[in-house]
């Protein structure tokens, strides 16, 4: 009787504790959210993050909030999450370096696709080719002209391995088959500091942090990564028009929570993501920032796997014919 007793009452507080954590579920979110920024405060990253940010706090019913864990190209804030308790209380943003981190990183301490729930696709930022003002080159055919036959005295800035910057210039680079020697910053702004003062020649980052300067004159723009040119920067060519078709990049970005999640928790950080990217404010600065949000489509878990799958595999090959793995 005494076992029968034990096993009545074990199996009393299992359903109880079953239907405890439906509950919560159900009840998703009681306490505020944070989306962990894998780069530094201010950048390209966050910026989109904090943009989308308050529309999904006001979706959720609790505040979401933004921490910055910059580091190793991304990797740690990807490892932080990756580890974090799959209640979807803590939840990750990141950009094109989550598909290229598994190349980059041979020791990295997480899978991209098997370590994650895909929450949705938020934006895909185009990118800009630019110098600093005073740089000999003044269009896109000459700046490619000039880097070859000069390949030795001129400097590529970027924010580190790993950074959209980075990835860029594998690709300009491989493009024109031509190497130059890199200048890794440990950021994106004191990358961009060095291109204004001139100690470096030339960079390619996202419209998110390129935008005002190209319009003020601070930098001197040749051409934008994306098939047509952008509202924000009209007179901007793209790089097909100056003919390096293969010289396309968009610095894709999406939300990621720890595998495990419940379908339930997915289910509403995707619908408030959604329900952001419809939002006025959102929409009108991306726009100012040379971007949309993507398609509601888009915005899902099922065509943000099948999207990094595809791009894990795309970046593989580059990375690895450039030789740039992290250390």
């Amino acid at each position: 009787m005494k076992r029968l007793t034990t096993a009545l009452l074990a199996a009393a507080a299992m359903t109880s504790a079953g239907a405890g954590i439906a509950f919560a579920q159900e009840d998703y979110p009681t306490s505020p959210v944070t989306i962990v920024v894998p780069f530094a405060a201010g950048g390209p990253t966050d910026t989109v993050t904090r943009l989308v940010a308050e529309p999904m706090s006001a979706e959720l019913g609790q505040q979401v909030i933004v921490q910055n864990v910059a580091g190793a190209g991304g990797t740690l804030a990807g490892t932080q999450v990756a580890n974090a308790p799959a209640d979807g209380y803590q939840i990750l943003m990141h950009h094109i370096g989550m598909s290229t981190a598994p190349t980059l990183y041979p020791d990295l301490a997480y899978s991209p696709l098997e370590d994650f729930e895909m929450i949705g696709l938020v934006t895909n930022v185009p990118m800009t080719v630019i110098a600093r003002k005073d740089f000999e080159p003044n269009t896109f055919e000459e700046l490619v002209t000039y880097v070859q036959e000069n390949a030795d005295s001129v400097t590529y800035a970027n924010a580190g391995i790993g950074a959209a910057s980075h990835l860029c210039g594998l690709l300009f680079m491989s493009a024109i088959d031509t190497q130059v020697t890199t200048v890794p910053y440990q950021g994106t702004g004191p990358a961009m500091t060095d291109l204004l003062g001139g100690q470096v020649d030339f960079m390619c980052d996202q419209t998110t942090n390129t935008t005002g300067q190209i319009t003020s004159g601070e930098v001197k723009g040749y051409a934008v990564t994306t098939p047509d040119r952008l509202d924000a920067l009209p007179d901007l060519p793209t790089t097909a028009e100056a003919g390096l078709e293969e010289f396309q990049v968009g610095v894709w970005h999406g939300l990621y929570a720890p595998a495990g999640t419940p379908p339930e928790v997915i289910e509403k950080l995707t619908a408030a993501l959604q329900t952001a990217l419809q939002d006025e404010n959102v929409i009108t600065r991306f726009a100012e920032l040379g971007t949309v949000p993507v398609s509601q489509e888009d915005a899902t878990p099922e065509a943000h796997e099948a999207y990094l799958s595809e791009q894990i595999d795309l970046w593989a090959p580059i990375i690895e014919a450039a030789g740039e793995m992290a250390q």
